[in-house]
């Protein structure tokens, strides 16, 4: 594949989405192999540009991620629009396909037949509400086999989009929480190389995590042999 075109054929994704919660919809298998290697590609060109994979600080500690990011810089004050530990660096921005992208995510994760409860539009009025999806930041994590993530909220965007979800390489354990409180109740869903995850509405500021990583489950042939990446797309909302 030599460019993002053949990322949005008809027949490239499975469109089979379960509501895990209200606005929480998982995708498994989304994205096809071959797709999941070309985009590793990109995540490794974008890694050698101006804000290179790093652990963040979080109070004084670093997360056991290593992360990159499109458009703009995360670090434990939020969504910066450069990088200070990088010299003042700006992000590589979002390109155009990866926001095409993001809009089939959304058209393919909320069919009114299959996850009804939010945002319950027609075929329609979905089409139309995911063609209006800009995502300006895509936050690109990797997870060594050991790595987590404690449940958080996503909530640096001035905007309440939805948070576009999807992951290649090892299962991670993924937390499904609520909007209250980082405590139960909570869901616990598997998600597999390839599979799409988003969620919006009532469950858009929900508390999240990854509290496990199983190791040697990525696929034989696929293009991460150990550990997980994982990248998101938000609307920030913001200008500035």
């Amino acid at each position: 594949m030599n460019d993002a075109a053949g990322l949005f054929g008809d027949d490239a994704f499975d469109r089979e989405p379960r509501q895990i919660v209200p606005g929480v919809v998982h995708v498994p298998g989304w994205l096809p192999l071959d797709h999941q290697r070309w985009l590793v590609g990109q995540w490794d060109h974008w890694g050698r540009g101006p804000i290179p994979p790093h652990s963040p600080l979080i109070h004084g500690h670093p997360m056991s991620v290593r992360m990159t990011s499109l458009g703009w810089h995360w670090d434990s004050a939020g969504l910066q629009p450069q990088a200070r530990e990088f010299g003042g660096a700006s992000p590589l921005p979002v390109p155009d396909w990866l926001i095409r992208w993001g809009r089939r995510a959304l058209a393919d994760a909320y069919p009114r037949d299959q996850a009804p409860d939010w945002p319950g539009l027609n075929e329609d009025e979905l089409t139309a509400w995911a063609a209006t999806y800009t995502p300006d930041v895509a936050l690109i994590n990797y997870y060594e086999p050991s790595a987590s993530m404690g449940m958080h909220q996503d909530k640096d965007e001035l905007s309440s989009e939805p948070v576009v979800s999807v992951s290649v390489g090892d299962t991670a354990l993924f937390r499904v929480g609520n909007p209250q409180t980082k405590n139960k109740p909570f869901r616990d869903v598997r998600l597999a190389s390839g599979d799409l995850i988003v969620f919006g509405g009532p469950s858009r500021y929900m508390f999240h995590g990854v509290p496990k990583i199983l190791p040697e489950t990525a696929p034989p042939d696929g293009p991460v042999k150990h550990g997980r990446f994982n990248m998101t797309l938000r609307m920030t909302g913001r200008t500035s």
